[in-house]
């Protein structure tokens, strides 16, 4: 499927709003989107000497670039067609006796891998979902630096888009008593933890990359599996989630069967496991 450029709708058409999501259109519109958003960190990025790091209530980085980010993702996301709230990482948290009746929300981290974008190598990335109830059914994930866009909706499949062309994603089958399993390891996040479960396999291929990259290794087919046995936020993970599942993996809680669910009281993720299309 070949995406046209957006053409993103104006404010004085929000009276027109409709509760139902068209994901071709949204494909369209959010990808347009989620690229000017990372023109926004990419100025930043090439041109600014100081990043402006700022340390968050909990000790991780802020940057001039994740604000920027924001700002874009906001404005376009507001001019849409269709009209539901925006919980951003950037954002103040909406309080739970809020949120949890919401039908559709967009879900945003619009600078995922602030620590590799201060270490400038690049495994940075921009990423909007639409969770309904508590599932992920729209996500875009945009890498800046490689001009990269994956994009999934629910049931309609997963898909990267490079100079202009869709190609599907198909994750890639395998078992999990399989030879030589490319694991996927984060180079901030090695615990015992994930250790202990790296051991276990069949002399498993250690793939390093930042941020929500990992997942997408795995969606694309060119990593097995990824254990995430450290936390996350639900803003970290939810739209590169559903391009796993639309190309054909999981995203199960950690030793159990049971998906990754959005929109919790609490907006910390469970332990998890990225699986690509496992068999029995």
């Amino acid at each position: 499927m070949l995406l046209a450029k957006s053409t993103i709708f104006s404010p004085a058409k929000k009276k027109d709003a409709f509760m139902t999501p068209s994901f071709q259109q949204l494909a369209i519109e959010v990808s347009q989107i989620a690229r000017d958003a990372g023109a926004a960190i990419l100025n930043i990025y090439n041109n600014a000497d100081d990043f402006g790091v700022e340390q968050k209530a909990d000790d991780s980085p802020l940057t001039k670039a994740d604000k920027a980010s924001n700002d874009v993702i906001v404005a376009g996301l507001e001019q849409l067609r269709f009209q539901v709230p925006i919980l951003s990482e950037e954002n103040k948290e909406i309080p739970y006796h809020e949120r949890k009746d919401f039908d559709y929300f967009w879900l945003v981290d619009p600078l995922d891998g602030t620590k590799e974008f201060i270490k400038r190598n690049g495994e940075f990335t921009v990423n909007i979902a639409l969770v309904k109830g508590n599932e992920v059914v729209f996500g875009v994930v945009y890498v800046p630096v490689s001009d990269e866009l994956f994009w999934a909706a629910k049931e309609h499949g997963a898909y990267l888009q490079q100079e202009g062309q869709d190609k599907q994603l198909q994750a890639a089958s395998f078992r999990m008593t399989d030879a030589s399993l490319k694991v996927v390891a984060s180079r901030s996040h090695l615990n015992d933890e994930t250790k202990a479960f790296v051991d276990q396999l069949n002399t498993p291929e250690l793939v390093s990359k930042g941020s929500s990259l990992k997942l997408l290794l795995v969606a694309s087919g060119a990593a097995h599996l990824y254990p995430r046995l450290a936390p996350t936020m639900e803003w970290d993970t939810a739209a590169a989630q559903i391009v796993v599942e639309e190309a054909g993996g999981k995203v199960l809680q950690a030793g159990t069967e049971e998906k990754v669910i959005y929109n919790k009281e609490n907006l910390l993720n469970p332990h998890f496991l990225v699986l690509g299309n496992r068999q029995s």
